[in-house]
């Protein structure tokens, strides 16, 4: 005997105790096979898509964030922004653009609704740049106007992966002016859809909300522009962009979303609402700087 190891089914083990590997058998390839390859390379590609877009969409919704972050440090509403805080906006749109650009190419035609959930930076981005919009011009900026803005934010990245790998004609090419139209439809870009749009709408108000706050505590009164020449100011812009909301219809796709997002944006009216009411009617009561109590008028409670 020399001691040969066997297991349990009498197969022989090698020298480290494991069973010996059974031979590889050559697969048998049919007329089916083809098919079932090409079903796995779909899917294999599929979940790398996913992954790239999922990744770059972190990445853009933390990137908005921290400009929405700066935009809460201004004061007034102005055209023109503070220096410091104006770089820091170019900064990160800058790098947005490059986030954008990497995955355009992924969310073209079909994939763009494909992939739409996992594309949820860009109601994130559309928050930031009408918060950005408003700051400047106390308007609300239209879906048709931001999309080329987006659009054109992609173009900027593939522009700066040009410049990056040395291709600087390439890259002088796109960002002319008069560039070929078909070479700027050639330029893959990441458009908006209408939920995009309106859901980064419904957290705009969130934010009008904050910066009311902040600013009426600091200033004693209500944040409106100086080239106003009606009179209106941030209640009044809150006023007609929750009457805009309660006149549109229940969107059918995201039913408890859109529930959530309304009854959101109607506290958001009525803080304001009550800010601005305290203001007018018994702000001569209050000292410079009081902050006042925004928690619903049904909890007892003394302003903080």
């Amino acid at each position: 005997m020399s001691g040969f190891k066997r297991d349990r089914q009498g197969n022989a083990k090698r020298q480290d105790g494991f069973p010996k590997p059974a031979p590889k058998q050559q697969i048998e390839r049919n007329a089916f096979t083809p098919m079932f390859e090409n079903l796995r390379d779909e899917l294999d590609a599929h979940h790398d898509r996913r992954d790239r877009i999922g990744k770059a969409s972190r990445d853009i919704t933390a990137l908005s964030k921290k400009i929405i972050f700066s935009l809460q440090r201004v004061r007034k509403i102005d055209e023109h922004l503070p220096e410091d805080i104006q770089k820091e906006i170019d900064t990160r749109l800058a790098e947005i653009s490059k986030l954008l650009a990497s995955i355009a190419p992924d969310v073209q035609g079909i994939n763009r609704l494909r992939y739409a959930r996992s594309l949820v930076c860009l109601e994130e981005l559309v928050e930031a740049l009408t918060f950005y919009h408003y700051l400047k011009t106390q308007t609300l900026i239209t879906q048709d106007q931001l999309t080329p803005i987006v659009e054109d934010l992609t173009r900027r990245g593939f522009v700066v992966e040009d410049e990056v790998m040395g291709n600087s004609e390439a890259a002088e090419d796109i960002s002319s002016e008069q560039q070929p139209s078909d070479q700027a439809k050639a330029t893959p870009t990441v458009g908006l859809t209408d939920d995009d749009y309106l859901y980064g709408l419904f957290d705009l108000t969130g934010e009008m909300m904050r910066f009311a706050t902040t600013t009426s505590a600091l200033s004693g009164k209500m944040a409106s522009s100086d080239a106003a020449s009606d009179g209106r100011d941030i209640v009044h812009d809150m006023h007609e962009l929750g009457t805009f909301f309660e006149m549109l219809p229940l969107r059918t796709g995201n039913r408890s979303m859109w529930e959530k997002k309304l009854e959101v944006t109607r506290q958001s009216v009525q803080k304001v609402e009550k800010l601005g009411y305290d203001l007018k009617i018994r702000g001569s009561e209050r000292p410079k700087g009081w902050v006042p109590d925004l928690r619903s008028t049904d909890q007892p409670g003394s302003p903080e």
